[in-house]
């Protein structure tokens, strides 16, 4: 379920694409120093945006400089760190270690097994950081796939499950903002899981795996009927983040929230509407 949450980079002025730009590098830069070339694989979007969106609410003293990487070792490249990046970088193994299991399910290939070992020592580290956090997550992601065995589901139960996983995920403390975090969370992970399922509906016939989406895929209004629960979903996402009293970086946020995960949608939609051709 990564890859949804990224920027619509043509709509992006150049400034803000070079400031979330340094995001992503210090958040890789971070997990590559806390865990590694092995933790370095896991680098999302996704969770840069976490990072921005945090570090944006609570305004900490950023960490900057220019540095080499051995991606672009010719051009130094700015890089912001600070405490909400890191913690970005930790959600990043975590959900990434977890996504392994899910992926077992659905592809059953050794590789995701594999790399669920190699990272097993980060995440428990993780996990003893903030046990109630990952405990949440767990249980979430167990309903989940306790749902998909199920003959009879709502979609709005199972993606409200990944919709309290991403709840937990943007309340980084329990403080004033804590209810407007995870109410966007909230929102924002049942957009994604809704998109992800949308995105996967013709793999998951084929390989007879779960989709919620899979008894209506043929009805008249499939397309329609799809655009408004993701429309509904990142409204209500959206509603909750304009109670937030972010105003740094706040352009470069409602680029992502008003437009890059649409623009995801949009990929995807021309791209049916192509094979159906």
């Amino acid at each position: 379920m990564f890859g949804y949450i990224v920027i619509n980079k043509p709509e992006m002025k150049f400034k803000d694409f070079d400031i979330y730009q340094s995001y992503y590098c210090g958040l890789c830069r971070t997990i590559n120093d806390n865990y590694g070339l092995k933790g370095r694989v896991a680098l999302n979007y996704d969770m840069t945006f976490l990072a921005i969106l945090l570090s944006g609410l609570y305004e900490p003293h950023n960490q900057s400089s220019y540095r080499r990487c051995f991606l672009h070792p010719l051009k130094k490249h700015l890089e912001i760190q600070n405490e909400y990046v890191e913690y970005a970088a930790k959600m990043t193994i975590a959900l990434t270690y977890l996504k392994c299991d899910d992926d077992w399910i659905d592809d059953q290939k050794m590789s995701k097994q594999v790399y669920k070992k190699i990272l097993n020592h980060s995440y428990q580290s993780i996990k003893k950081e903030f046990p109630q956090k990952i405990e949440m997550i767990e249980k979430q992601l167990d309903k989940i796939h306790e749902y998909e065995k199920m003959e009879d589901v709502r979609i709005d139960d199972i993606s409200g499950c990944f919709g309290k996983v991403m709840a937990e995920i943007c309340c980084f403390q329990d403080d004033l903002w804590q209810d407007y975090l995870r109410e966007f969370g909230f929102f924002l992970g049942k957009y994604i899981y809704l998109l992800d399922a949308y995105d996967d509906i013709e793999k998951d016939l084929k390989d007879n795996n779960y989709n919620p989406f899979i008894s209506h895929f043929q009805d008249e209004h499939f397309e329609e009927r799809c655009h408004d629960l993701l429309e509904m979903m990142i409204s209500r996402a959206a509603e909750a983040f304009e109670y937030l009293p972010i105003e740094e970086n706040v352009e470069i946020l409602r680029n992502i929230i008003y437009s890059g995960v649409w623009s995801q949608y949009e990929l995807r939609y021309q791209k049916r509407m192509e094979d159906k051709k």
